[in-house]
């Protein structure tokens, strides 16, 4: 379900006013689950619809002081009273780093998700990866659908379950964003790479933030192969080598079009995209002509 904009508007004067920032001149940058406005302090406002927990937007800001602290390049928390809980809905405040989503370079973003692995377990509580957790929440998701394809998405998450229980990973477990990929590493004013979007950090395998990349390259093409194999080699490990692979890599197949099942009967085109993913799913038919969202 999607943000209401003029309830947006109001959650954003009404937060703006809590930290004594001025909302005059706010520009909607997106809209969705979430709204994002950047002000002209220069600050970005990200706003979530009901059913975000306050608990999320407390541990997105103490990740974000800690990595300051740590002087690691990621989105800076600006210091005020934040989270802001406005009428059910939750707003936090963020120093921009660019006026334009410029993405950083593969090797960049390897870089950044070693460095992030190399730091030291914070001194702060983080939740530990439940990826089926997640799935089962959106499980209601399945009702948009047909009941055969419902119950193929539902199989499927069981046999990953059953798979996921059974691998042994190479790399020690510690903490991890949860969702890095290039979409997630932007350039700052001066074309340094910054980690944003805080929201799934948490403790766990570090496979988990170099599957996409790989996914990505091997099934979608949405990265050459020399663009993966300068990632794996910056980071330094492939994990496209590593017995337990596909198994992650199916379970973010399976996450991706869940999360878009919720979108089917308000959405045409992902409703046709939904289609498309779990035909190729079943029959093992290409990934290339899956558009993101």
């Amino acid at each position: 379900m999607s943000l209401a904009a003029d309830t947006a508007e109001h959650v954003l004067q009404a937060a703006c006013g809590e930290v004594g920032i001025d909302p005059a001149g706010a520009e909607l940058i997106r809209i969705g689950s979430n709204a994002v406005y950047r002000l002209r302090a220069p600050v970005i406002v990200r706003i979530a619809r009901d059913g975000e927990t306050i608990e999320n937007a407390r541990m997105q800001v103490a990740v974000a002081r800690w990595l300051e602290a740590q002087d690691y390049p990621a989105t800076r928390a600006l210091h005020a009273e934040q989270p802001v809980e406005v009428a059910g809905h939750v707003a936090t405040f963020w120093v921009s780093v660019s006026e334009r989503e410029e993405y950083a370079p593969i090797d960049q973003v390897a870089e950044l998700i070693r460095r992030l692995h190399e730091l030291d377990q914070p001194g702060i509580s983080l939740p530990a990866k439940d990826p089926f957790g997640k799935l089962d929440m959106q499980l209601p998701y399945l009702e948009n659908l047909s009941a055969r394809d419902a119950r193929f998405i539902r199989d499927r998450i069981e046999q990953l379950r059953v798979e996921y229980a059974e691998l042994e990973f190479e790399l020690p477990p510690g903490v991890i964003h949860g969702d890095a990929n290039v979409g997630n590493v932007i350039l700052d004013r001066d074309g340094a790479p910054v980690l944003i979007d805080l929201d799934s950090f948490c403790t766990g395998p570090r496979e988990w933030d170099l599957v996409q990349t790989a996914l990505f390259y091997e099934r979608f093409g949405w990265h050459t192969e020399d663009e993966y194999r300068t990632f794996a080699e910056v980071y330094g490990f492939d994990i496209m080598k590593w017995p337990g692979y596909r198994v992650l890599a199916d379970y973010r197949e399976i996450a991706m079009t869940l999360w878009l099942c919720g979108k089917v009967g308000a959405d045409e085109r992902a409703e046709a995209e939904v289609q498309k993913r779990i035909a190729a799913i079943r029959t093992g038919g290409p990934r290339t002509d899956w558009s993101p969202f």
